[in-house]
């Protein structure tokens, strides 16, 4: 196993409240990501340094390139939809009192697997559901406390899964029809090592781990076991992601939220340079 604790460089400083989602979008060369309970988009080009933001009339957990052009949001009260001309509609809307939207995928089919979890956090009160282009909804599971990352194998015969408070990542079984089965533990996160949150899986079908109250980010092999640990000075590590041209560089969100004393860089977007080599993520097909 490898731990390196000085590989880090500081993308976009920043003091997001719960920055999460951190997503490449190859068609525009930049990285989307959120800060969730402030209902910001934001996206980062680091070719140029040029950042947006966009603000959001509800929490927005998780945000994804469409294959049209546009975004995918999964917000508080379901999944809406933004053209490249900037309007807004509902693709599925489901208000459900004291839920939010959480982190959100896209599967290789193109649909998008989209958690929520409840404010309270209380168990069970999420779901993790597949909606496709047309807004069809399917739900996958409905006993999740907060749902947290999924990501597919380059080859897409494996879907792996975080509920936080499990302390476990999770591997399913995928079946030709994009369905997932025979769920089992990949990973433990041991006591005093922080719970699983975002997780993204590179070429060579490692699961890249963000740990919430970890202060790290864990590279787990196919078969579970741990081979890398990249530790980072900011306790609430809470997702990455692969991007770059050339999808070599691993980009980190952080929180500051319900820290009494946050560290300088709580909140920011960190990147690893030349960290491995990602995966081209699919976009939404709706």
């Amino acid at each position: 196993m490898t731990t390196n604790s000085t590989a880090f460089e500081v993308a976009v400083h920043a003091e997001a409240s719960l920055g999460e989602g951190p997503t490449w979008d190859p068609a525009t060369g930049r990285l989307l990501w959120l800060d969730i309970l402030n209902s910001r988009v934001h996206t980062y080009d680091p070719a140029t340094g040029r950042r947006t933001l966009r603000r959001t009339d509800q929490h927005v957990g998780a945000v994804k390139p469409r294959a049209g052009g546009g975004l995918v949001l999964n917000l508080r009260d379901g999944i809406g939809l933004l053209d490249p001309d900037d309007t807004f509609r509902w693709l599925h809307r489901e208000p459900v009192p004291g839920r939010r939207g959480n982190d959100a995928a896209v599967a290789p089919d193109g649909s998008l697997w989209a958690g929520t979890m409840r404010y309270d956090e209380a168990r069970g009160g999420g779901t993790l559901t597949r909606f496709t282009g047309d807004g069809a909804a399917e739900t996958v599971l409905d006993d999740v406390t907060v749902s947290n990352g999924t990501g597919w194998s380059p080859d897409g015969r494996l879907m792996y899964y975080n509920d936080t408070p499990t302390r476990r990542v999770d591997v399913f079984d995928v079946d030709g029809d994009g369905r997932v089965a025979n769920r089992r533990p990949l990973a433990g996160i041991e006591d005093g090592a922080g719970f699983p949150d975002g997780l993204c899986v590179d070429a060579d079908g490692c699961v890249w781990v963000a740990l919430w109250d970890g202060g790290a980010v864990r590279r787990y092999t196919p078969s579970g076991d741990l081979d890398r640990v990249i530790t980072l000075p900011v306790p609430r590590v809470t997702a990455c992601a692969f991007g770059g041209p050339d999808l070599t560089d691993l980009y980190l969100t952080t929180a500051r939220v319900g820290l009494p004393a946050p560290h300088p860089l709580a909140g920011a977007l960190l990147v690893v340079p030349g960290a491995g080599q990602g995966v081209a993520q699919p976009a939404f097909a709706g």
